[in-house]
């Protein structure tokens, strides 16, 4: 599981800030999201997700899909792909 975690690009998110708001545990999350514990433990960690997983996530912290860019920040190009100069 290391290597994985050294292979997978880890995205800063809002999740745990906006469940630790509502007073929610990460089960509770999961449980309303009907996603899998460990898919929410993994994304508050900054794993990255699929887009419907990011739905649902939304969607159980009482948000619309519209503030998917508030929650999960789009990752700027120039931090995945450097340029040298």
């Amino acid at each position: 599981m290391g290597q994985m975690d050294a292979q997978e690009p880890r995205v800063p998110n809002r999740v745990r800030e906006l469940r630790e708001n509502k007073l929610m545990t990460q089960a509770q999350l999961a449980r309303k999201a009907k996603v899998a514990l460990r898919t929410i433990h993994s994304v508050e960690k900054g794993m990255n997700c699929r887009m419907d997983t990011k739905r649902k996530i939304l969607l159980a912290l009482g948000l619309s899909f519209e503030d998917k860019d508030q929650v999960f920040p789009p990752a700027s190009r120039s931090s995945m792909f450097p340029t040298s100069h």
